[in-house]
């Protein structure tokens, strides 16, 4: 049985790369491994082109991979590709896939010539991109054109199963800034979570769809997340990159206001991890969250790189993480969600999952604390984003909340620079003394 293809929102930026930026550079798709990279640029091709040749350096054959010793005659290498794959080129018609193109670094180097020669189309697919091995001593293609994959956000979970109603029913809400009513809202969380608990990986949502059984869906999530750990190996050989991401659920339900190392590893510090940072980004199985030094539009300007929180890029791999040395029936998680009884010391679920649809919006993370001035008290504002020369404070809130001081202290701080206010929740929308209360699944279609 052919395995699904699933409509991905990606499959229209990279028909504009086809149609505007396809004669000077080649198509450079990053992401975590098993987000579905190869499947929708597989499909792409079938679709929009006249053939196309898939090279997937993860398994194919060394006649192939000899082929990029040399490229200088570009004629002769061709010539031989078409002949060891069986498959006709066509100028102008016709792209050549290199599928997990971090394996064979020299096949990237070589995207330059193969470009500036314009018979034919490129697209790259990747992850661990820009660690030290797979770009030593190779010179980088500025021939490319880069984007970003993620895994399925809510709209394209809702696609998956079949459902065209939902998403449009919250956009309307959205837009008119109506509340759902007690009977509508009850079933939207229903459905967004459940989004948590099998969260966007293809193949999760592929078992859900396949089995209608959440613990075959936890066991297809235990693979994935065993695989990013054999990765993070090549990242750096101690463990220690497993151990950080294996942490990040204990980091954030300490509720400690950045990620606490100690959690991961004892004895560890800052100088250790932090080189190991930006190669955890490379791998896009992590988001981060920056703290935010001076609140405004160049937050990124005065970030503190030091001081951050990790999320994992996907909420459905975060429940399954949360419990990853227990069985799936000790996964409380997912009996709390499902009965709608999730405590607030698992908050953190959201908070994830907030900041997984904020990335996906195109937003950097950055958060903000400040201590209170008449005891120990630090209050945070769990996100800001920016729009305009104006910046949004989210605060997410899960259970019974009572209040939200620190985001009346902030805004009353920061008054000239704040524009919208949210209270993100799991109640219905409404709006009060200028705070928008969203209930989370209206996040996605901010």
């Amino acid at each position: 049985m052919e395995k699904p293809v699933f409509k991905r929102k990606i499959y229209d930026e990279i028909l504009e790369w086809k149609e505007k930026r396809s004669d000077k550079y080649a198509l450079l798709i990053k992401g975590a491994r098993r987000v579905g990279k190869s499947t929708i640029v597989e499909e792409f091709a079938k679709k929009e082109f006249k053939s196309y040749i898939l090279i997937d350096f993860a398994h194919t054959s060394k006649s192939i991979i000899e082929l990029f010793d040399d490229t200088y005659d570009l004629d002769f290498f061709f010539l031989q590709l078409q002949q060891l794959t069986g498959i006709k080129l066509y100028e102008k018609e016709s792209v050549i896939i290199f599928d997990e193109v971090q394996l064979l670094p020299k096949a990237r180097q070589a995207i330059k010539y193969l470009v500036a020669d314009g018979r034919y189309k490129y697209i790259e697919t990747g992850s661990l991109l820009s660690i030290k091995k797979n770009t030593k001593d190779i010179l980088i293609p500025s021939e490319e054109h880069k984007i970003s994959m993620y895994p399925m956000d809510f709209e394209e979970f809702l696609w998956a199963i079949g459902d065209e109603v939902t998403a449009d029913t919250i956009k309307i809400l959205l837009q008119k800034k109506k509340s759902a009513g007690n009977v509508l809202h009850r079933n939207l969380m229903r459905i967004f979570r459940l989004y948590m608990l099998v969260g966007g990986m293809p193949q999760a949502i592929e078992t859900y769809i396949e089995q209608n059984n959440l613990q075959a869906v936890d066991e297809t999530k235990r693979e994935i997340i065993d695989l990013y750990e054999e990765d993070f190996t090549k990242i750096d050989g101690t463990g220690l990159v497993g151990d950080i991401f294996d942490a990040i659920p204990a980091n954030l339900s300490g509720n400690a206001s950045r990620y606490v190392l100690s959690n991961a590893r004892e004895g560890i510090r800052t100088e250790q991890v932090r080189e190991l940072i930006p190669d955890m980004l490379s791998s896009y199985t992590v988001n981060i969250a920056y703290h935010a030094n001076n609140p405004g539009v160049g937050m990124a300007l005065e970030k503190d790189a030091g001081r951050y929180k990790l999320f994992t890029s996907d909420v459905g791999l975060f429940v399954t993480l949360a419990f990853k040395d227990k069985k799936y029936t000790e996964n409380v998680i997912y009996n709390k969600l499902l009965s709608d009884k999730l405590e607030a010391n698992l908050g953190y679920v959201y908070e994830n999952v907030v900041a997984q649809m904020l990335i996906v919006k195109g937003n950097n993370l950055f958060y903000y604390t400040m201590e209170s001035d008449t005891s120990n008290h630090l209050y945070e504002i769990d996100f800001l984003t920016s729009v305009g020369g104006k910046i949004c404070p989210l605060e997410v809130k899960s259970g019974n909340y009572r209040g939200h001081k620190s985001l009346d202290v902030f805004c009353k701080k920061f008054s000239s620079r704040v524009r919208d206010k949210y209270v993100v929740h799991i109640k219905d929308y409404k709006w009060e003394n200028g705070i928008h209360y969203l209930p989370v699944y209206m996040v996605p279609f901010l």
